[in-house]
């Protein structure tokens, strides 16, 4: 009995050393004075210092970081990049790309999304590999998008800089809401996302909020992602279903949905839709209204003007 007690007690006595280690190795890896974030691949990031050699291999980051004044720290963006126009001036990457460019610019960070996580994990794992921080971002509803943007201004050192963007945003957003509280008959929109799929946005969806915000109705309610996307199948039977409800008709215009008025117009048994009879069909750029940047607002002011132009003049701008 004494001799197992013993081996109890001192099995007892090398956990509580091992535990105290690793409280140790922690305590020491970790600086108090150390950030940390979690990106869309489940990675936690742990940094003492900002980045200050960013690559970015998707437009909103690219966006979102020259609003945050980081113009200087970008040393290089994506091949599709054109917003703003000093974008051009800037180095050009693509995930096609093998990992030795990335690694001859020297980056210590490069900012992508899940769809290049997912698609080309050999040059992830090889730029990790080199040293090289990977932060995959991509917010999918406006709550996150919030989060997005304070996540970039924690890891480029613009903490003060997000707060105020994320302030500053809410602020606009909530000025147009007290806008048009005072609708009473509201529009109903269909909102589509890509023509030839006849897919429209899920609820949550930012095209969505940015209607909504607008004081518009979204006829399109109950549609289901389609792949944990924010996309959403939504049948040619399901929008005729609701042909005499749709007030208006808009399209995202742009690289997903390459779709022009007239195509919207003699897509067969649209004809019956009241805002094909009544021609209110409006393209608006999906960049304005799909990316998680603040040029959001500008997508909410467009499509507010086309609904309600006599709410949405100057004095809303």
């Amino acid at each position: 009995m004494f001799k197992q007690n013993r081996c109890i007690i001192r099995q007892i006595f090398k956990n509580l050393v091992t535990r105290l280690m690793v409280f140790i190795l922690l305590s020491v890896s970790i600086p108090a004075s150390a950030l940390e974030i979690t990106d869309k691949k489940g990675r936690k990031i742990t940094f003492e210092k900002s980045f200050t050699r960013i690559i970015s291999l998707y437009g909103a980051h690219t966006e979102n970081l020259y609003y945050l004044g980081l113009e200087n720290n970008i040393i290089g963006v994506s091949i599709n990049d054109t917003f703003p126009e000093k974008v051009d001036e800037k180095q050009r990457f693509s995930y096609h790309d093998g990992p030795e460019k990335f690694m001859a610019v020297m980056p210590d960070l490069v900012l992508i999304r899940p769809m290049i996580d997912n698609g080309y994990p050999k040059l992830i794992n090889r730029l990790e590999k080199s040293g090289i921080t990977i932060v995959s971002l991509q917010p999918s509803r406006i709550r996150e998008m919030y989060e997005y943007w304070l996540k970039l201004g924690l890891l480029t050192g613009r903490e003060q800089q997000s707060k105020k963007m994320v302030q500053d945003f809410k602020q606009k957003t909530d000025n147009i809401r007290q806008k048009t509280s005072r609708i009473k008959d509201r529009k109903k929109v269909y909102f589509e996302a890509i023509h030839t799929r006849m897919k429209t946005f899920t609820q949550t969806a930012m095209p969505i909020f940015a209607l909504e915000t607008a004081g518009g109705i979204n006829v399109a309610f109950d549609a289901k992602a389609s792949r944990n996307t924010n996309i959403a199948i939504y049948g040619k039977e399901q929008i005729l279903a609701k042909a005499s409800q749709i007030d208006v008709f808009l399209a995202q215009h742009g690289v997903m949905n390459a779709v022009n008025i007239e195509q919207i117009k003699q897509e067969p048994g649209f004809n019956i839709i009241k805002a094909i009879k009544n021609n209110q069909i409006y393209l608006i750029d999906e960049s304005i209204v799909s990316r998680p940047v603040s040029r959001l607002y500008k997508g909410i002011i467009t499509i507010g003007t086309i609904l309600y132009p006599d709410i949405f003049k100057e004095d809303i701008q």
